[in-house]
């Protein structure tokens, strides 16, 4: 039934005339252009697991950047009396925490918790922190144990005359004591344990191969320096070295002995110079100020120190800096050649894909392990950092032109690409103008991730051994991770540090990697907002 509409009976009220502002017109867009870039800046900062991750990532770069430039040591050197050497924040130690001071906690029996209070109390540092102490049942001693200024004296130390003068001028002009009264040979303890360990300056007795302390009446330590008095005069005849310094510990007026002023032997003549006891962590800062003037003030090591003595946070920022240059190096070239080789097969297909495979299958068959020792046997007088990246380009781009080239196959035939090749573009046109661009975002993970593959990868062929890629100022996190190892029960910090960079490093890329994805892929364009 069809509705009938009377419109001559509409009042002519109803009727007005249309006016000019009525009338709608298109209007220009008021927001700006977004170009690729931005809007893939705009999705990945989205993603705060990717941001977090980011953020990571640019504070290890800058730890493996400035680490190496902000310490005052080298990979190279070491020091073996500071071995295991425990982690110190001059901060920490400052507002006296019992954390990241330089101190480990010591549970020892009666002889070496007095060797370590006697060592406190001849040089006034603090040996034993705080000097404070439990006693277990056992008989046991519990305290922390500053393992910096723990280094003590070590055995009697061989020096040149030269050295011996120059050193009591340092003492006299900076007031520190470095060098300390000697025990004369034959009032050494007997034993060949104790007999060259200059942390005895005190009587002992010998009783199941430990040196037990001898007090006196008033429980204090019977000192045993080799001492002479004024009216005898320095008993050169038994080789004692004369001293000028005014830096005595019995002081200038020296001591009483039978009731006559006396002196302490601070050295005994040698053939060709003197031996002493030199308080090591004053000798340290002697000779590296002095003498080498390096610009090492004291030792402090922020990370601690390995079993050789070394700077963990010198090496693990020198090895790190190595680990991001290489990896990055290699996947670079990787992605030239694996992006080159990839979009040819996957543009042509047919036979020349067939071929091209093939020759990658065969290739990407051989395993890297064998890729190395035939490059070592071959290569043996390179450096090792050579032939990893030699071993690791040689398989290492195929991953890569496997992505491109089935990135090639998925976009070929789009409609786009087709009205392309329809209006005449060129085949390199086609590939890389735009094909190439969609393809990006799976090309930019693949490689963003394949930089934390390639510094495990390392790191695992220098923590088996199999390259050492340690030599000069370069090192490896992989060869600190071996070191540690061995500590991991005794100074576990050795081996903590390198694993929670190679954590970070691992996890945060894995992050980084999704972000890239996401913001680099083409179908999520116009989602920005």
């Amino acid at each position: 039934m069809e509705t009938v509409k009377n419109f001559d009976n509409i009042p002519a009220e109803k009727f007005t005339f249309a006016q000019k502002k009525d009338l709608k017109h298109d209007s220009k867009f008021d927001t700006k252009p977004v170009t690729y870039f931005q809007g893939a800046l705009k999705r990945f900062t989205k993603n705060k697991g990717a941001v977090v991750g980011a953020i990571v990532i640019l504070i290890l770069v800058l730890f493996a950047i400035i680490g190496p430039l902000t310490s005052p040591y080298s990979v190279a050197y070491y020091d073996v009396r500071f071995k295991w050497a425990q982690p110190r924040n001059e901060l920490c130690v400052k507002w006296g925490w019992d954390f990241w001071d330089g101190c480990e906690d010591k549970k020892v029996n009666y002889v070496d918790y007095i060797s370590h209070y006697a060592l406190g109390l001849e040089t006034g540092k603090d040996v034993i922190k705080d000097n404070k102490y439990t006693v277990d049942k056992n008989g046991l001693y519990s305290y922390r144990f500053d393992t910096y200024y723990g280094v003590g004296f070590g055995d009697y130390k061989d020096i040149t005359l030269e050295e011996y003068y120059d050193i009591q001028r340092y003492q006299d002009e900076t007031g520190k004591q470095v060098l300390y009264p000697i025990v004369a040979p034959w009032d050494r303890p007997t034993s060949i344990q104790h007999n060259k360990d200059a942390n005895i300056y005190y009587k002992t007795q010998i009783k199941n191969n430990k040196a037990y302390p001898v007090f006196d009446d008033n429980g204090d330590l019977i000192l045993n320096y080799w001492t002479y008095t004024v009216s005898e005069g320095l008993p050169a005849a038994d080789n004692a070295a004369d001293y000028t310094s005014k830096m005595r510990i019995e002081g200038e007026n020296g001591t009483t002995l039978n009731g006559e002023q006396a002196f302490y032997v601070y050295a005994e003549y040698l053939s060709g110079g003197v031996r002493v006891r030199a308080d090591y962590y004053e000798y340290y800062i002697y000779y590296h100020t002095e003498v080498l003037k390096d610009g090492i003030t004291k030792p402090s090591f922020l990370f601690g120190t390995t079993t050789d003595g070394k700077d963990i946070y010198t090496c693990l920022s020198s090895g790190a800096w190595f680990s991001f240059v290489f990896a990055i190096a290699v996947a670079v070239v990787n992605l030239v050649v694996g992006v080159i080789w990839g979009s040819i097969a996957g543009y042509n297909g047919g036979k020349i894909d067939l071929i091209m495979e093939r020759f990658t299958d065969i290739l990407g068959a051989v395993p890297t392990m064998i890729v190395i020792s035939l490059l070592k046997l071959h290569m043996g007088t390179s450096a090792h950092a050579l032939i990893l990246f030699i071993a690791f380009f040689a398989t290492g781009w195929i991953g890569m032109a496997h992505t491109t080239r089935m990135q090639f196959y998925r976009f070929k035939n789009q409609e786009y690409v087709l009205a392309a090749r329809t209006l005449g573009a060129r085949d390199g046109r086609i590939m890389f103008k735009h094909i190439f661009p969609n393809a990006i975002g799976t090309l930019v993970t693949s490689c963003a991730l394949v930089i934390p593959s390639m510094i495990y990868s390392e790191t695992n062929f220098s923590y088996l051994g199999i390259l050492s890629l340690e030599s000069g100022n370069i090192t490896s996190v992989g060869t600190m991770l071996a070191a540690g190892q061995q500590q991991v029960f005794g100074a576990a910090f050795v081996a903590v540090f390198p694993c929670v960079f190679l954590a970070l490093l691992m996890l945060s890329f894995n992050l980084f990697g999704n972000g890239l994805r996401d913001a680099f892929n083409p179908s999520l364009r116009g989602t920005e907002e």
